[in-house]
């Protein structure tokens, strides 16, 4: 082993680095996020089951962004910074060590939201504080090799750093539910607000935009891995009740199209290239997407509510779990649209037609679910609705959306 691959300094990668892509640290890193998303949908299936709605938003956000939060923070490290010598490899592994901590903690913040007394978050805070003490401790580093960024690297540490001292205190503080969830969302936005403060008051980091895509591109194919679980769980409650049949059948070829669709129109954007020519725009792009993937992971919890139904467990009806499946399909293509927009700073009138069209077949598919169709007649109308994106963009827009791919990358 070279001297260099024990300890190598971190100066700073090339952000125009030809043929930059995902490390096999990085897709071991990924892996660990499989657990924590599938914990998350679960608990998320369990508590709409019952058809406790609001538990279900709440606990789903605060878990979904402690995991996609430390996700996202490394990642962008990683692609400025990645140096994969034996410390930055130790590094990565507490952050592993921590997430899976986390995945551990998500029960009781889920249960404890229910009862409504208290928010149990220590587990997951402890995890949480176990992730980011590693990513503190490479920023740190970052200060001490790169001089030219080194009070980039300060802020990053110093702003993580003081979240963490807030997220210990209310595991002490013990406060109400209502309280401290006002303590939370100044926190979260803090932690939001820090990446903000470091890069744009002291300078950028050198981010690679195509790696970035693409590694946001994988956690969104790790995160579809929770709608084929949903469905593997809607078809095996089919089977058991049914066994093979037409139902069967329906829920196989529904829930198999349904993720097939969204990862078509995901990957049919080209996010690289215009990251690439505008990098300022990479904010609010990374940031919806932490929304885009908890959409994600309530489409498998709600497929897994539709195997509660089918096998008579749930307390709520066939409508519940269909708008259960409807409604996150729905967040996800309209975080597509908006990501998009944002992106390229336009917007396509045939995108609008689209997106219409996109809320006429979910509303059709609850409808029918609603006047008696079965679940899985529901979940492949459900399925059309990326369909009719895939449809409409593969005959018509994507002659728009070279257009106005052009007319971005020439601006």
């Amino acid at each position: 082993m070279s001297v260099n691959h024990v300890y190598a300094r971190m100066t700073g990668r090339d952000p125009h680095e030809h043929h930059r892509a995902a490390t096999p640290l990085e897709l071991l890193f990924d892996l660990v996020f499989v657990v924590a998303f599938s914990q998350i949908g679960s608990q998320m299936a369990h508590v709409l089951e019952l058809g406790h709605v609001t538990t279900a938003l709440m606990a789903g956000w605060f878990c979904t962004f402690a995991v996609a939060w430390a996700w996202i923070n490394y990642s962008w490290l990683a692609s400025a910074y990645d140096t994969d010598d034996v410390y930055f490899r130790i590094a990565t592994m507490v952050i592993m060590i921590g997430v899976i901590v986390v995945a551990l903690g998500v029960p009781s913040v889920f249960h404890s939201l229910d009862e409504g007394v208290y928010l149990d978050n220590g587990v997951m805070v402890a995890g949480y504080v176990i992730m980011r003490i590693a990513t503190v401790s490479l920023w740190f580093r970052v200060a001490r090799d790169d001089p030219q960024r080194r009070r980039t690297a300060i802020a990053y540490a110093v702003n993580i750093s003081i979240a963490q001292v807030g997220w210990i205190a209310l595991i002490f503080l013990n406060l109400p539910v209502g309280t401290t969830l006002v303590f939370t969302t100044i926190l979260t936005l803090f932690e939001l607000a820090g990446p903000l403060f470091a890069e744009l008051k002291f300078g950028r980091t050198p981010w690679h935009p195509h790696h970035i895509a693409e590694r946001y591109g994988l956690l969104v194919i790790i995160t579809l891995g929770e709608v084929i679980l949903g469905t593997i769980l809607a078809i095996s409650a089919v089977f058991e009740d049914q066994g093979w049949s037409l139902e069967t059948a329906l829920v196989a070829l529904g829930g198999t199209v349904l993720v097939f669709g969204m990862w078509w129109i995901y990957f049919a954007i080209p996010w690289g290239l215009v990251l690439d020519r505008h990098r300022t725009r990479g904010w609010a792009w990374g940031y919806l997407q932490i929304l885009l993937f908890g959409s994600l992971v309530a489409v498998g919890a709600g497929l897994h509510v539709a195997a509660y139904v089918i096998g008579g467990e749930a307390h709520v009806d066939a409508t519940f779990a269909a708008l259960s499946i409807a409604i996150p399909v729905l967040l996800f293509e309209t975080l597509l649209f908006v990501l998009y927009a944002l992106l390229v700073m336009q917007v396509d009138p045939f995108h609008i037609w689209l997106y219409l069209g996109v809320i006429a077949v979910l509303a059709i598919a609850v409808a029918a679910v609603a006047l008696g169709a079965s679940l899985g007649v529901g979940i492949l109308l459900i399925a059309c609705s990326p369909v009719v994106v895939v449809v409409g963009y593969e005959t018509v827009g994507w002659r728009h959306g070279a257009q106005m791919l052009e007319r971005t990358l020439n601006d």
